[in-house]
């Protein structure tokens, strides 16, 4: 069983999407189930967690509604605004669609590094946790230090580092000992996991094997491979390499720990994390 664990899918003309845009041709257009079978078909991924991609309810809704319809879509992440005062009565009734497994937070795009803390974000994170949502982080290194504080605050949230918490990647060069020491210092608590995923993106165009390896490597280090699940984060992907190149790295990345580490990286962390239901 491979469960893709975060990918997207947009529509650019419901009109609120800021990103992408021009700055990111290759993926400044369009992009539904029909683009991305045939790649999962060819790596053989059975399941995918289709993770929101802007700040709106209704995007939510609207990844619901191709889920419900998309027989690969074994989950959705979607997005609520944890501060505002009707945070907890849209996280019910989203809920109430068995899909929905997740909520994102785009962490990364707020100014202040521990919003997330701040009370008014309270009433929602303990719902979440009522639910059985999990949390996906999107976050830059600069952020773990918060989050270590919101696993110390909400132990029973289910907590997910996308993306590895974003490394800066350069050519040659080691993991930064920001980014090194405060994952490892998340990784203290249980309840959080960690994506391998993103890492081509961070290093850019002309990435490295052996660099993005590195950082995948340390990732696994941290969290352990019953904590680490992998994802495509297709489209996104596509400015950096493509589905199938991605794909085969992560696989190399995984195997240097034996098959059965593998199997929970490319499949059954995320399968548990999530409470999909898939059979192993």
């Amino acid at each position: 069983m491979i469960i893709d664990a975060h990918q997207h899918f947009w529509t650019l003309g419901r009109g609120d999407y800021p990103w992408p845009d021009a700055s990111v041709a290759p993926i400044f257009k369009d992009f539904g189930p029909d683009d991305l079978n045939p790649a999962l078909q060819q790596a053989g991924v059975s399941h995918t967690v289709l993770v929101q991609a802007t700040d709106t309810v209704a995007e939510t809704r609207f990844l619901l509604e191709i889920a419900a319809k998309t027989d690969f879509i074994a989950g959705v992440v979607g997005w609520v605004d944890l501060s505002a005062d009707d945070a907890v009565e849209t996280l019910t009734a989203l809920a109430k669609d068995p899909m929905l497994k997740g909520v994102r937070p785009m962490l990364q795009n707020i100014a202040a590094e521990d919003w997330i803390l701040g009370a008014d974000c309270a009433d929602a994170i303990e719902a979440m946790i009522t639910l059985g949502l999990r949390f996906d982080a999107l976050i830059q290194p600069r952020h773990l230090g918060a989050i270590k504080v919101l696993t110390q605050r909400y132990p029973d949230l289910q907590i997910v580092v996308d993306h590895g918490a974003k490394p800066e990647i350069l050519p040659g060069v080691a993991p930064a000992a920001l980014w090194r020491d405060g994952l490892a210092g998340l990784a203290e608590s249980p309840s959080v996991y960690c994506k391998l995923s993103g890492l081509v993106t961070e290093a850019r165009g002309d990435w490295d094997m052996a660099d993005v390896a590195t950082h995948g490597q340390e990732i696994i280090k941290c969290f352990g491979a019953d904590r680490v699940m992998w994802g495509s984060d297709w489209p996104v992907v596509n400015l950096a390499a493509d589905y199938a190149a991605w794909f085969r790295a992560v696989q190399s990345i995984a195997s240097e720990h034996g098959p059965e580490a593998a199997a929970q990286i490319m499949g059954r962390t995320a399968n548990r994390f999530y409470n999909l239901g898939l059979g192993e």
